[in-house]
């Protein structure tokens, strides 16, 4: 059977709940006096996560589009009610929430609320915290998504594209910093660095990377062996190194903390653990193949959107042990996948491609 006739991949599905605690941990590193300063610089590179998804999802999208013969309107629809139905209700939890709390709601709150619904708010440096302050990615994700079918049709016409359209997508955005101005109370794209780090023009290749690696894999290109070692051992190089950078809060503001963490850690970190969970057989695939963390991969959505906000500050209040609230944020997580966004997302998506017909 070829590669490619595999309609799950256990092991991509854990690797999920990999990624979104290491964003976890990110965010909520120990203090450098518990665990000193070496340590706590390392753990604070665990944004390496993000890069992670971006690359994970350019791999999911080609496996399962890229040969597929699927309309663009089930398609959108498809990525629609996948992603946007949770996040609507948290993000209208969120904003209601903190009404409530400071008792008055400002037409501010309305644009920035605006500006969350529509996955815009990534594009701009002063909303892009508001809200599910996490969610930024997802503007970078839609981005992805809504360009992915036009990057199939020109990369199947030639492979040259897979490195074109990256370099293509990276000059846009710097010229959209430097030559473009959208009128606007809030600041649009204005720097190099807000560009390279927050937009799809900058982090474009992180997917492609992804493309890259479901084109090899439908193709059983890869004869390559340790690829699962070589990937683990080069991802946590590319994080010390991160962490030995200094060009802000983390390595990652660096200039070359830019340079490793969008392009040469998806491409010599990244892909080479991906392609090895694809293709050998390891104890960490099975680990990750187990039905626990297959069942936390798919629930990863959800922790990714609560575990930074309103409920973590919530139970912060009632204790301050991170590893008790990252228990109990796993436990939601789950309910929430089962109860409500997997059940949501099948409603959605059936009456949406029903629609009409």
């Amino acid at each position: 059977m070829n590669n490619s006739s595999k309609s799950f991949l256990p092991a991509l599905t854990g690797i999920r709940a990999i990624a979104a605690y290491l964003v976890f941990i990110y965010h909520f590193t120990p203090s450098p006096l518990v665990i000193g300063d070496t340590f706590h610089d390392f753990l604070h590179e665990m944004h390496i996560g993000v890069t992670m998804f971006f690359v994970l999802s350019g791999f999911i999208i080609t496996y399962k589009y890229y040969d597929n013969i699927l309309s663009i309107r089930k398609y959108f629809l498809n990525r629609f009610a996948r992603i946007f139905p949770m996040y609507f209700i948290l993000t209208c939890f969120t904003f209601l929430f903190l009404a409530i709390k400071s008792g008055h709601f400002y037409v501010s709150d309305l644009k920035e609320f605006l500006s969350c619904i529509t996955f815009l708010k990534g594009f701009f440096p002063d909303l892009r915290l508001v809200g599910i302050g996490q969610g930024w990615t997802l503007t970078v994700e839609e981005s992805f998504y809504l360009m992915a079918p036009l990057f199939f049709v020109l990369i199947k016409k030639s492979r040259l594209y897979l490195i074109i359209i990256p370099i293509v997508l990276i000059l846009i955005g710097f010229a959209v910093v430097h030559f473009i101005t959208i009128p606007s109370s809030f600041k649009f794209i204005n720097s190099d660095k807000f560009m390279l780090l927050f937009t799809f023009f900058g982090r474009c290749f992180e997917f492609f990377v992804g493309i890259w690696i479901a084109i090899f894999f439908k193709k059983n290109l890869i004869r390559f062996r340790f690829l699962t070692l070589f990937g683990v051992i080069s991802i946590l190089v590319f994080v010390y190194i991160l962490s030995t950078l200094k060009g802000g809060e983390e390595g990652i503001y660096h200039p070359l903390g830019i340079f490793v963490n969008n392009f040469v850690l998806p491409i010599i970190g990244i892909a080479p653990l991906y392609l090895g969970l694809l293709y050998e057989k390891t104890l960490f695939k099975s680990f990750l193949s187990s039905p626990l963390m297959v069942l936390l991969g798919k629930s990863s959505y959800m922790f990714y959107l609560i575990h930074l906000g309103i409920l973590t500050n919530l139970l912060s209040e009632i204790t301050s042990n991170y590893f008790v609230i990252f228990i109990i944020l796993n436990f939601i997580s789950v309910l929430l996948f089962k109860y409500l966004e997997e059940p949501l997302s099948l409603i959605v998506k059936t009456r949406l491609i029903n629609f009409k017909k």
